[in-house]
C-alpha cells in the first residue's frame, strides 16, 4: 500500500486550518495581555472571563464537530436536501446555546464573578461580561460556519474566517482603543467593545462564504 499524495493534499487542506486556528488562539490571549498591560487589574479579569468564554463557546465547538461529519456525508451521497437540513439545524441548534450562554453571563455576572474569585478586578470582569458576551451569538455562528465550510471542502474559508476573528480585526482593533483607553479620553470597557464588533464583521464574511459555496458546491446537485 503506498501512500496517496492526493488524498493526503486534501486531508490537509481541511484539516490545517483548524491546526492553526487553534494556534491564532493562543496568539490572540497573549496579544490582548500585553494590550491591557497598562491595567494588571484588567489583564486580570479578561483572563478570567476568558475562561468563562471558553465554556459557552465549548458548547459551539461541540455541536459543529457534531454537524461537520454529518454535513460532509451527506455532501459524499451528493445529497442537497440532508446538507441543507444540516446547515439549518446545525445554526438553529447553535444559536439557541449561544443566546442561553448570553442570558446567563448577563443576568448572572457577579455569581461568576465570585465563583472565580475576581477580587479587585471584579468590577472589570463585570464590565467584560456585559459586553463581551454579546459577541457570543455572532462567534457562535461564526464556529457553525467554519464547520460548514470544513465539510464542503471550504478549508481556506475556515482559516479566513479564524484570521479575521482571532488576528486581522481583534488585535489592531483593540489596540487602536487602547490608545483612546490609555490618555484617559475613553474607559476600558471600549477595548471590550473590541470583541463583539470584530464577530459581527467576521460574521458577515462568513454570510457572504456560506452563500458562494452553497451556490458553488450545493446547489448544482441534484
Amino acid at each position: 500500500m503506498k501512500p496517496d499524495g492526493g488524498i493526503i493534499k486534501e486531508i490537509y487542506t481541511i484539516g490545517l486550518p483548524a491546526i492553526i486556528a487553534q494556534a491564532l488562539m493562543s496568539i490572540m490571549v497573549y496579544v490582548m495581555n500585553l494590550i491591557l498591560k497598562f491595567n494588571p487589574s484588567a489583564q486580570t479579569a479578561y483572563g478570567l472571563f476568558y475562561k468563562v468564554q471558553q465554556f459557552v463557546l465549548f458548547l459551539a465547538f461541540g455541536l459543529r464537530d457534531a454537524i461537520t461529519p454529518i454535513i460532509a456525508f451527506a455532501y459524499g451521497m451528493r445529497s442537497k436536501k440532508r446538507i441543507q437540513d444540516g446547515i439549518k439545524y446545525g445554526l438553529i441548534y447553535i444559536i439557541v446555546l449561544m443566546i442561553l450562554g448570553i442570558a446567563i453571563t448577563e443576568i448572572f455576572p457577579g455569581a461568576f464573578a465570585t465563583l472565580f474569585n475576581a477580587g479587585q478586578s471584579r468590577e472589570y470582569f463585570i464590565g467584560a461580561m456585559r459586553i463581551i458576551s454579546v459577541s457570543f451569538l455572532f462567534a457562535g455562528i461564526n464556529i457553525a460556519y467554519q464547520g460548514i465550510y470544513q465539510a464542503l471542502d471550504g478549508g481556506i474559508e475556515s482559516l479566513v474566517i479564524s484570521l479575521l476573528r482571532q488576528l486581522i480585526i481583534i488585535l489592531p482593533l483593540a489596540g487602536i482603543f487602547s490608545i483612546f483607553v490609555r490618555s484617559e479620553q475613553m474607559g476600558v470597557s471600549l477595548i471590550w467593545w473590541a470583541f463583539p464588533i470584530t464577530e459581527i464583521i467576521s460574521c458577515l464574511a462568513g454570510y457572504v462564504f456560506l452563500k458562494r459555496i452553497r451556490k458553488n458546491k450545493v446547489d448544482v446537485l441534484n
